[in-house]
């Protein structure tokens, strides 16, 4: 059997209840489909750190552009979409 840690979880009444309807309705425990959710949103919030950290590097290495290049592809991209005859 596979090693197991338990924690204890508050949540609102209401998020309580949601969860023991899907449990009911999917014929899961509770404890499962709440793992469940802890590894999907870990998962996400590992990727998104990780490309945070990309980015940084990136920036780091001097990739990218400035604020001020940014400001000027926007306005020219909004020049062209709304300067266009109908």
């Amino acid at each position: 059997m596979a090693e197991r840690s338990v924690i204890s979880v508050h949540t609102k009444p209401d998020v309580s209840e949601r969860l023991s309807r899907l449990a009911s309705a999917t014929q899961r425990s509770k404890s499962f489909l709440a793992n469940e959710a802890i590894e999907r949103y870990l998962a996400a919030e590992e990727q998104f750190l990780a490309t945070i950290e990309q980015r940084v590097a990136g920036i780091d290495a001097g990739e990218g552009i400035s604020s001020a290049a940014l400001l000027d592809r926007f306005e020219d991209r909004m020049k062209a979409k709304f300067d266009q005859p109908s």
